[in-house]
């Protein structure tokens, strides 16, 4: 479900949903603080203007606000009106207070090499040595030097790729959108999995373009399922996440990557391939757009695998298509930062950057083990050195509910299945992101409060109900 915003400010689109149309509203809600783009103590619509925007009578919005108060979501004041909740405060051990974020997914601050030293000593060594075109715009997207520092960098899981085809950018979320566009227009269909990435399906909203979920197994995506969905919906590409795949964890076994990849070359499908995660595993599987490079585009940024204060990212376009893609990218957002690119270039030149993804590897396995060692065994589903968990919820609780309990008892921020779910009913399920927490005494506290919760029985909360 996604949302819209106009005068009245955010407005949530409930075209086709199925069930009360007061708990999609309700849900809505819950999934737009989960995604961020509703934002703590920020004011919602009144009821007779939501119910207005809607096309919906006034009861229905009165129940919807009524229903995410009592999940811990909103605050109403009298006088002044409904506002999102801020999540209250988890005791840190210094004594001060703070929110322990199981829902950003970003990779953790390892114990040794010292990141922010790390990027104190990079950027004061760019700037002593004075070069002049880390200070200036870009033509292109990207140097020569800094698209073979991209190419180095993605040896692991593409092989030898020529730097030509190498694209730099300011992250990976631009990166995604200019792809898309080059790809889909206004009302065509691009194929995904049932759940996936919540960024993906913002572009494709911006973009007027439809996501089509396609079925999958414990192997991840079915290409006998991509096949079928090609007959009835004529997509124009696939997008797909095939290392630790954001939200259910699962990792494409290569004989399904070729499969997959035959399948598309056969049918002349693109592929969208988001390897977020692709570098984390300690030995990386080759990539969709090794097996296909004639019709992958493939994305990868250094923001989930070293550091979002390197915010950006490779892009490894078809032969043909990357002078294309490079306008793209220079009409939406220019270039990437000079400053940023060069150090990432010589990271990846010095070993810095192989180093540092080494260390956090290591960090990511251990806080798995962690979260191994605290939650039910069976309830959830992992990389062993992955960011983040897939958390399956007894039937007691629903996942709107449990992610509302959190937040409220414990300070907790988790992320419901509704932000990843492209179509149809959602799951009872969360996210729990591991890399955020600081450290990871502050982590096993957070994982026993989510194991504790997991334990309570499910019940309704009338603080806002009179």
């Amino acid at each position: 479900m996604n949302a819209a915003r106009d005068e009245r400010g955010w407005v949530p689109r409930i075209e086709g949903v199925e069930g009360p149309i007061y708990l999609a509203i309700a849900g809505a809600i819950g999934a737009g603080l989960a995604e961020g783009t509703l934002r703590p103590g920020e004011r919602l619509p009144t009821h007779r203007a939501l119910a207005d925007a809607l096309g919906v009578d006034l009861t229905t919005v009165t129940r919807a606000y009524a229903e995410a108060r009592r999940r811990g979501l909103l605050d109403a004041r009298v006088g002044r009106g409904t506002f999102v909740r801020s999540a209250p405060a988890m005791p840190r051990p210094d004594g001060a207070e703070g929110p322990v974020d199981l829902g950003m997914n970003l990779p953790p601050l390892p114990e040794s090499p010292d990141l922010p030293a790390l990027l104190q000593e990079g950027l004061s060594r760019l700037l002593a040595e004075g070069a002049q075109d880390i200070l200036t715009y870009r033509r292109g997207a990207g140097t020569e030097e800094e698209r073979a520092a991209g190419a180095l960098w993605l040896r692991p899981v593409l092989g030898a790729v020529n730097p030509g085809r190498v694209l730099v950018c300011p992250g990976a979320q631009p990166a995604l959108l200019a792809v898309l566009g080059q790809l889909a227009g206004p009302g065509d269909v691009v194929l995904t999995d049932a759940l996936t990435y919540p960024g993906i399906r913002a572009a494709a909203a911006q973009l007027g373009i439809r996501l089509a979920g396609v079925a999958r197994d414990e192997g991840g995506m079915r290409p006998d399922a991509v096949e079928a969905a090609c007959r009835t919906l004529r997509p124009k590409a696939l997008y797909i996440i095939p290392t630790i795949h954001n939200p259910t964890t699962v990792t494409m076994p290569e004989e399904r990557r070729r499969a997959l990849a035959g399948t598309a070359l056969r049918l002349d499908l693109p592929v969208l391939e988001d390897d977020a995660y692709g570098l984390l595993p300690g030995a990386p599987l080759p990539a969709i757009a090794a097996l296909a490079p004639g019709i992958t585009y493939h994305v990868a940024t250094l923001s989930k695998v070293l550091s979002p204060a390197l915010r950006m990212a490779y892009v490894v376009a078809p032969g043909g298509a990357a002078e294309r893609l490079g306008a793209a990218l220079r009409a939406g957002v220019l270039m990437a930062s000079p400053l940023l690119a060069g150090l990432a270039t010589r990271w990846v030149q010095d070993g810095t950057a192989g180093t540092l993804l080494s260390a956090i590897r290591r960090e990511c396995a251990a806080r798995q083990r962690v979260a191994r060692a605290l939650l039910p065994r069976g309830s959830f589903d992992a990389h062993p050195e992955g960011l983040h968990l897939w958390l399956r919820l007894p039937p007691r609780w629903s996942r709107l509910d449990f992610t509302a309990h959190l937040r409220r008892q414990d300070g907790l921020a988790v992320v419901p299945s509704d932000a990843f779910a492209v179509e149809g009913a959602a799951p009872d399920a969360v996210r729990l992101s591991l890399g955020a927490a600081r450290g990871r005494d502050a982590l096993r506290r957070a994982i026993r409060a989510v194991a504790a919760a997991l334990e309570e029985e499910a019940a309704p909360d009338f603080t806002n109900v009179v």
